[in-house]
């Protein structure tokens, strides 16, 4: 019986933290916005449109190479794309612990580790992600629509504050 509320109160905690997180998702913008939270521009999944939006395989612009590594960096931690383009990140990790590249917005990356410290055991598998088994590739297509600086990072338990992060800037 005690397990079982136990169970409950878990997935109830779960269930109001993955709310909380589309919530405060669908209000992250990036640096140089100058459309500020405009409900219309936001899509269904619940990222902004500032971030851009999941790239059709199809209509890829440029590969991107980016290597994840136990030493909690990315290779290159900086990437410049032009506007419009749609890029397949091929995400290699190098290391021996699960990594992943999650593109955002700093808030909203700092507001995702938190509540993945909180509960190390959430599995995600949003359109603007990628998580990537040791010794293993994954890949990450993305359509930058709108010009400005945006932010990816690794959020698995610990990796964000220990600095695995990068940025991406879309120029026009």
């Amino acid at each position: 019986m005690m397990m079982e509320r136990d169970d409950i109160m878990k997935r109830r905690i779960m269930a109001y933290a993955l709310v909380l997180s589309l919530v405060s998702a669908t209000g992250a913008l990036a640096h140089d916005d100058e459309n500020h939270g405009k409900k219309e521009e936001q899509h269904a999944d619940g990222h902004a449109v500032v971030l851009g939006k999941p790239g059709d395989p199809g209509k890829v612009t440029r590969s991107i190479k980016v290597e994840m590594n136990d030493t909690m960096r990315f290779k290159p931690a900086s990437i410049k794309v032009k506007r419009g383009e749609t890029i397949r990140f091929i995400v290699r990790n190098s290391g021996k612990v699960k990594h992943e590249m999650v593109i955002g917005t700093m808030k909203e990356l700092k507001e995702h580790s938190e509540m993945m410290r909180k509960f190390p055991e959430m599995k995600h598998a949003d359109p603007n992600q990628v998580s990537v088994e040791p010794g293993k590739t994954g890949e990450l297509i993305w359509q930058f629509t709108n010009g400005g600086t945006f932010d990816f990072a690794c959020l698995q338990p610990g990796h964000f504050e220990a600095g695995m992060v990068g940025k991406i800037r879309v120029t026009p």
